[in-house]
Formats: structure tokens, C-alpha cells, sequence
């Protein structure tokens, strides 16, 4: 019995037991309520197998769902240049089906279980997600693990693939109105840093490969798979309602013995922002009415200025009782949305605010009103009424998005990766509930300067 039947016999096996509801979870006690209101007490069991996959358990036995995620060390950052969107031409890709599953076949049996699942992909990771009844745990480990050991890379898939991801980015940003502008926003934004100034939906020409004989462009694809989508390269998360032993026993018997594939590691290059206002403007074919783009060159998240920042994006552009919404929406009536938010990219980030003029009102004035409002915050911070409300809304943001299953998963995910442990989930609130109003006037003062930003117009088709 060769390798894949092996493995396949096991499935069947597996198969049976979860789609008859033989395999199940046996039920405990949720674990005691923190004593302090304001505490998080997430049980995170973190584990790292041989192959270098890391595993994070976070169990939660008062629900009976279960949820998975896969986060790869890959996205639109780590992309040589030639190869951008490769990244999330493998979000498609990973659904084409495997050596032991054929197309569509991941999903049905997911379907037949009560199951989901999706994927997404960034300038800084890929993840992959399941959402199952409790009971389907193997399941979805196994399905994993089969598209991480052996993806079927056909000449089929990629064309398939494609072609869908020509066609999302034409439906997403080239048939839509001002979504070019993101694009170019960032191309001006981290000019001479390619890492972050090109897309992560890719360029058209990078994926149609021209002159590239159709065996070579199969070889590139496969040969940026073997790279990034491997155990050491990855981070699993499970959380819900689970055993943390008998999850973690599944987790080897269906990962343990897949191959470590890595190559040398992604060097990031040295990034030195820019000193002085960068001034550009494009036309929008589909804009009806002006719109800008200001951003500012911030740290990377979670550097000890980035949770004052935060805090600061959300006084200014947090809904509409916000600082530039109240001023530039509803009184004077210049914009018609506006929104303001830091990106958290795991390198150079960006403060930036995204504005769409009302009918007869252009981007100058508008952002004539907006510096003002901005300057009043470098001279005199904010209000203890505007930061306890912030940290409200950040603390609210934060708890809520942990309750699900799916979101604890996928925040231990992220964090594991980026950073190396996920149980900083226990702490990280702490350190914007420390934010203080002399923090928020400093950063203010220091990085929400013209020096420090560029502005782009985007103007509808001739516009006067």
C-alpha cells in the first residue's frame, strides 16, 4: 500500500466515525470567571511539533463548535518581484484539491458535517479557517493537513485560478469606484519599499507571466509553494470545544510526519521613510464625486507609539461622533464619509484617513478644515471624555472579537506568528488601556506632521 492509500484508508476511517457522529467531545466545566472584570484569562497552550509546525490550544468547553486556522508566513510582503499575487493566487489554489482529494470535495465534506470554512490573504500572512460542530475536529485537521502535504499543483488548477483571481481584481478595484486609489495610495505611500508598495491582489502581468513557456510558469508556482507552504512555516489553531490532549494527539498523527520544505528564509530590506509632503493625484474613471487619501508614516504594530496611535485614529475617525466625522460630515458638511485607521502591518505602518468630498466641495478645501481639526490635536490633545470613550471602544472591539471560536483562533494565529506568543492575548489590552492623554499629544505632535505624509487626490472624470 503505497503512501497516499495509506492515508486515505485512515480518512475513511475518520470519515465514518464523524459523519455518523461516533467521534464527539466529552463535555467539563467551563473554566472559573476572572475574578478582575477587566482581565482576560484565554487558556492558550502553545506546542511546537519536529517538522517546526507551531500549534496553539485554546480550549473552551462552553460552546459546542471548534474552530481551526492555518496561518502560512505569506503574504504579498515576502513575494519576489515578477511573482506579486502569489500569495493569494494560493488562497484559490489551496481549494483546487489534493493528490487524495479531488476538486470540490473539501468543501462537500465539510458541508455534510455542518461546516465551514474560507480563507484570506495579506500583505503579511495567508490564513485558513474551518468552523465545525464540535464532533468534526479530525475532520477538519485532516482536510489541513491533506492540503499542506499534497497539494495538487495541476496545469487545470492554475488556470482556473487564474484567470479567478484576473477576474476578482477586475470586479474589486478596476470595475469600482476609488479602489484603484488604495492601490496607488501605496505604491506613493512605501515608494522605493516593495514589500508593501505593490498589491496584494497582484499584477496582471506577473500572473499572465508573458513569453514564459506554460511549463516554466508551473514551475515557478510550484517551487513558491514548496517555499512558504510548509509545517515550519506555519502556525495551527484550535479553539472551542475540544480536549487540549486529544486535539494535540490528532494534530501529530495528521501533521507529524509532513516534511519540512523550507528554503532560506525572507530578508526584509531596509526601509527609511521619506522626509517631506508627497503631493500626487489620479483620475478615477467611476468616482462620481473628489475624494483623498492623507496618510502619515507610523511605526509597525505593536511598538510601544503604535497603541497611542491606535487610540488616536479612533478619537478622530471611530464612527460618526468622532472628532472629523461631528466637524467635517455633519457640521460643515465638506465630506460625505470619512474614516481614519492605522493598517497594523507587521513592518512600516500607516495613519491614514480616506475622505470623499460632498457635490460641490473639492479635496483642497476639505483638507484645508481637516489640518486644521489635526493641528488643534498636535497643540492640545484630546479630551478624557474622547480617550475613556476610545479605550471603550477598543476594549468592546477587543473582548467581543475573542468570544467566537473562530476570532480567538484566528487572533492566537496572528499573534503566534507575528510575534512569537500567543498568550500575549492575556496582556495586549493592557497596553492600550495604559494609553494616557500626554501619550496620545506626543504622538500627535510627532509623527501627524506634513513632513511626514503624502496626500492623494482622486478626481472623477473631467473633473473642474
Amino acid at each position: 500500500m503505497n503512501r497516499s492509500a495509506r492515508r486515505l484508508g485512515v480518512w475513511l476511517f475518520v470519515a465514518a466515525s464523524l459523519l455518523s457522529g461516533a467521534v464527539g467531545s466529552q463535555q467539563v466545566p467551563a473554566p472559573a470567571a476572572s475574578a478582575a472584570p477587566s482581565a482576560l484569562q484565554i487558556p492558550v497552550q502553545r506546542e511546537r511539533l519536529e517538522n517546526g509546525l507551531r500549534v496553539v490550544l485554546s480550549p473552551d468547553r462552553s460552546v459546542p463548535t471548534v474552530a481551526i486556522a492555518i496561518y502560512y508566513d505569506v503574504g504579498a510582503r515576502v513575494e519576489p518581484q515578477g511573482q506579486t499575487g502569489f500569495a493569494h493566487l494560493f488562497e484559490h489554489l489551496m481549494f483546487e484539491g489534493t493528490e487524495t482529494l479531488p476538486k470540490g470535495e473539501f468543501d462537500r465534506l465539510l458541508s455534510r458535517v455542518g461546516a465551514d470554512s474560507n480563507a484570506t490573504t495579506s500583505e503579511d500572512r495567508t490564513n485558513y479557517y474551518e468552523m465545525l460542530p464540535a464532533h468534526a475536529l479530525e475532520l477538519g485537521l485532516w482536510l489541513e493537513a491533506d492540503r499542506m502535504r499534497s497539494l495538487a499543483i495541476t496545469a487545470e488548477a492554475f488556470e482556473n485560478q487564474r484567470l479567478t483571481v484576473m477576474e476578482e481584481r477586475r470586479q474589486s478595484y478596476e470595475n469600482r469606484p476609488y479602489m484603484l486609489s488604495f492601490l496607488r495610495r501605496d505604491e506613493v505611500f512605501y515608494d522605493g519599499y516593495f514589500p508593501y508598495s505593490h498589491s496584494t491582489i497582484g499584477d496582471v502581468r506577473d500572473l499572465e507571466m508573458p513569453g514564459v513557456a506554460p511549463a516554466e510558469q508551473i514551475a515557478r508556482v510550484r517551487a513558491f509553494h514548496t517555499r512558504f507552504y510548509a509545517p515550519d512555516n506555519a502556525v495551527l489553531t484550535i479553539a472551542g470545544d475540544f480536549d487540549p490532549a486529544e486535539a494535540l494527539a490528532m494534530v501529530r498523527t495528521h501533521f507529524g510526519d509532513i516534511r519540512t520544505r523550507r528554503g532560506e528564509p525572507w530578508q526584509d530590506t531596509a526601509y527609511q521613510p521619506p522626509v517631506g509632503e508627497r503631493t500626487e493625484s489620479m483620475v478615477d474613471p467611476h468616482a462620481e464625486m473628489p475624494g483623498f487619501h492623507v496618510a502619515w508614516h507610523i511605526p509597525p504594530r505593536r511598538t510601544p507609539d503604535h497603541y497611542p496611535l491606535e487610540v488616536l485614529a479612533t478619537v478622530l475617525g471611530g464612527g460618526e461622533s468622532s472628532r472629523l466625522y461631528r466637524s467635517l460630515v455633519r457640521d460643515q458638511e465638506l465630506l460625505s464619509e470619512i474614516s481614519v485607521d492605522t493598517e497594523d502591518r507587521r513592518g512600516p505602518d500607516l495613519l491614514a484617513v480616506w475622505a470623499i468630498c460632498s457635490r460641490g466641495h473639492q479635496p483642497a478645501e476639505a483638507r484645508r478644515a481637516l489640518d486644521a481639526l489635526v493641528s488643534q490635536v498636535v497643540a492640545r490633545g484630546i479630551t478624557a471624555r474622547e480617550l475613556e470613550k476610545a479605550k471603550n471602544n477598543i476594549r468592546a472591539g477587543f473582548v467581543f472579537g475573542l468570544q467566537r471560536p473562530v476570532g480567538r483562533a484566528q487572533y492566537l494565529g496572528m499573534t503566534e506568528l507575528y510575534d512569537g506568543d500567543a498568550s500575549i492575548v492575556n496582556t495586549e489590552l493592557d497596553r492600550y488601556l495604559a494609553v494616557t492623554l500626554d501619550d496620545v499629544r506626543r504622538v500627535a505632535a510627532q509623527y501627524l506632521v506634513p513632513a511626514n505624509r503624502i496626500v492623494l487626490d482622486v478626481t472623477p472624470p473631467c473633473s473642474s
